[in-house]
């Protein structure tokens, strides 16, 4: 009987001390991420506001969103799992509703003028067979590396082109290889405007069973984007300016290079936010040093493993899962004085 008194002992002290362990590697991590959001805080731009875009744009933000500029955006990425340098991504848009379910990255790509010729015979069908041919081929380089797969399942907003606004508009369902049957499949909203050099892609990250819901708020993220003067598609002048070596449909079937660590995992969302869930259970590991170490353990259990490398080419916007209504949110709704918040931004 003492034997087995002083084998539970050891187990109790021994989850105390790998709790109290937990909370010591959780600090700092927890700590950087306050000093983020409250840095968010501070920078963010809350809508309705003109947001200049490089000397390219000016972005006409709504009422009830932010945008994140850089450094923080790159820094925001890199917390939802998406590690790695953005210059051409001026920042981020984020919803100030806590139970919003998406964000937005805009980026500009000086590739040159974009010739949209192709738009007129492209096939929707074969485009979809070469995407997944190319997230094949990439899918064996991340098995090397270790790293999850993806599974294109098919259209979830088959290419549409407005030649007339020159905006560009398509959406693919995505899956982790081996994901559960019910867990939610990925989307990105995908958006273009195609300007003299270059183009700006906003690309709108959520949960397919959202999609529905959210396909007017991506587009009118999009008519919000006004280039500059001189920076127009119809300003182009052919005697000077830079033409692109590819065509329109090259930014679906995604022949151009992604950029590498500009996709986040697909459970990035949820990784992010058991972060500011372990502080909390180690408080009550103190307390409760054997409940408490279970608890630790299911955690653990439900995180997916952290991908940073680059995916497909099909996959050169950002991919993430976003978090479930039931799990902790970002409240982003700063208020008419965002200096007089304490832990505003961060995980309720």
């Amino acid at each position: 009987m003492h034997k087995w008194h002083g084998t539970i002992a050891a187990v109790g002290i021994g989850a105390l001390l790998g709790c109290l362990a937990a909370a010591a590697d959780a600090a700092p991590a927890q700590a950087e991420q306050t000093r983020l959001w409250d840095e968010v805080g501070r920078v963010a731009q809350k809508g309705p506001v003109d947001v200049p875009l490089f000397d390219q744009a000016v972005l006409h933000l709504p009422k009830g969103e932010i945008f994140v500029p850089q450094p923080q955006a790159d820094r925001l990425l890199d917390l939802f799992g998406n590690p790695g340098s953005n210059p051409d991504m001026p920042g981020l848009i984020l919803p100030r509703d806590p139970k919003a379910t998406w964000y937005m990255t805009v980026r500009f790509r000086a590739t040159g003028y974009i010739k949209d010729d192709d738009a007129r015979t492209w096939n929707a069908d074969e485009m979809l067979a070469s995407l997944k041919i190319g997230t094949d081929e990439q899918n064996r380089e991340r098995a090397k590396a270790g790293i999850a797969q993806m599974d294109v399942i098919g259209w979830s907003e088959p290419p549409r082109y407005d030649a007339a606004m020159q905006r560009l508009v398509w959406a693919l369902t995505s899956r982790v290889m081996g994901a559960k049957p019910d867990e939610p499949a990925l989307v990105n909203y995908n958006t273009y405007a195609l300007g003299r050099e270059g183009y700006f892609t906003m690309n709108m990250v959520t949960a397919l069973a959202d999609l529905t819901k959210l396909k007017p708020v991506a587009e009118q993220q999009l008519a919000a984007l006004d280039y500059n003067a001189g920076k127009h598609y119809a300003d182009f002048n052919a005697a000077t300016d830079r033409v692109a070596a590819y065509g329109l449909a090259s930014l679906v079937v995604g022949s151009t290079q992604p950029q590498v660590g500009s996709i986040p995992t697909a459970d990035a969302f949820t990784t992010a936010f058991m972060k500011y869930l372990l502080p909390a259970a180690v408080a009550v590991a103190v307390a409760v040093a054997l409940l408490a170490a279970l608890s630790v353990i299911l955690l653990r259990r439900r995180r997916a493993p952290v991908a940073s490398a680059s995916p497909a080419a099909p996959f050169a916007a950002t991919v993430a899962e976003v978090p479930d209504r039931d799990k902790p949110g970002l409240d982003l709704d700063l208020g008419d004085d965002s200096a007089s918040k304490d832990a505003t931004h961060r995980a309720v």
